[in-house]
């Protein structure tokens, strides 16, 4: 069972909606310890003075903010507890916007907000928000930090996103690179070229085809090594940067392997398997004369999920 990491209420309005954050990801990565290589311990660290060498305890240790080379202020818990913000346990919603109105660079972790024992005003909150089709800026404390957030529907329940505020973005315009795209021009053929790149490679989005396979190769090297493999690694040659491109001839080899890719993937083979299908359905009912002329299968059209 996973265990909520904060606990509160959703103000909306004058409806007080207690509720529970369940974190909505898991990340999945491999973990070292360092190790003495000599005799296989641990390697620990310690705090020690970058002057004298010695350990400080931790009584001892202090905040310092650097305002020039080696010249600190100095903030102790209690200066910071002065002007902590006020943690009482309320989520405000600040407003209510389109989703599509935010920008995905401001997306940061993601909760599930789950209601505790208030099931109808969440469940009233969650059914005005799919019927508005807007989504909601909340504003909260959780561990001496304050956050904003956005609030949207998801499955009958509430999601939530954390957001980065707007002066901690970086700008793209801060960065030189972004003044060499000025100067360059591109022909009608390589955009035609390019469009039918991005054509050929545009299916429906499918997470379960992504899975981190670096991750899966250093478990299964852990696993090798632990059953007293020996190994020989050869590292793969990078590309050639030296090497000078044609772009439209690139484009073409791309679209082509792209279009071939598409004919060897299973889900060609079973469209073709479909069309063979209803082939051979159509060819027995020529020869039934008497048959009645079967109905036109409907499309199948394509439905946009709201957020």
């Amino acid at each position: 069972m996973p265990r909520a990491i904060w606990s509160g209420s959703i103000s909306f309005g004058l409806i007080y909606i207690p509720v529970k954050l369940y974190s909505a990801v898991s990340e999945k990565s491999v973990r070292f310890n360092q190790i003495d290589r000599r005799n296989g311990a641990r390697i620990r660290q310690r705090k020690v003075n970058a002057e004298t060498g010695e350990e400080v305890p931790a009584e001892d240790i202090v905040k310092g903010f650097e305002l020039a080379k080696g010249s600190y202020v100095l903030m102790s818990e209690a200066d910071l507890a002065t002007i902590a913000p006020e943690g009482n346990g309320m989520m405000d919603l600040d407003c209510f916007v389109e989703l599509d109105d935010i920008d995905p660079i401001y997306f940061d972790g993601a909760y599930h907000v789950m209601p505790e024992k208030a099931a109808k005003p969440y469940a009233l909150l969650v059914r005005a928000m799919e019927e508005s089709r807007k989504v909601a800026i909340a504003r909260f404390v959780m561990r001496s930090k304050q956050y904003i957030a956005v609030m949207r529907p998801k499955d009958g329940a509430l999601l939530m996103s954390m957001l980065v505020y707007e002066d901690e973005i970086n700008p793209a315009a801060d960065l030189d690179e972004l003044a060499d795209l000025a100067k360059v021009t591109i022909d009608d053929r390589e955009l035609a070229m390019a469009g039918q790149l991005v054509e050929s490679l545009t299916q429906d989005w499918n997470p379960e085809r992504y899975h981190d396979e670096y991750r899966e190769r250093v478990l299964d090297l852990i696993d090798q090594k632990a059953a007293g493999k020996e190994l020989v690694t050869e590292l793969p040659a990078g590309p050639d940067a030296s090497k000078v491109v044609d772009l439209i001839a690139a484009l073409e080899a791309s679209v082509a392997a792209a279009k071939a890719s598409r004919v060897r993937h299973p889900t060609a083979a079973d469209a073709d398997n479909d069309a063979g299908a209803d082939n051979a359905d159509n060819d027995a009912g020529a020869d039934n004369d008497d048959a009645a002329e079967p109905a036109a299968r409907p499309r199948r059209r394509a439905v946009k999920k709201s957020a």
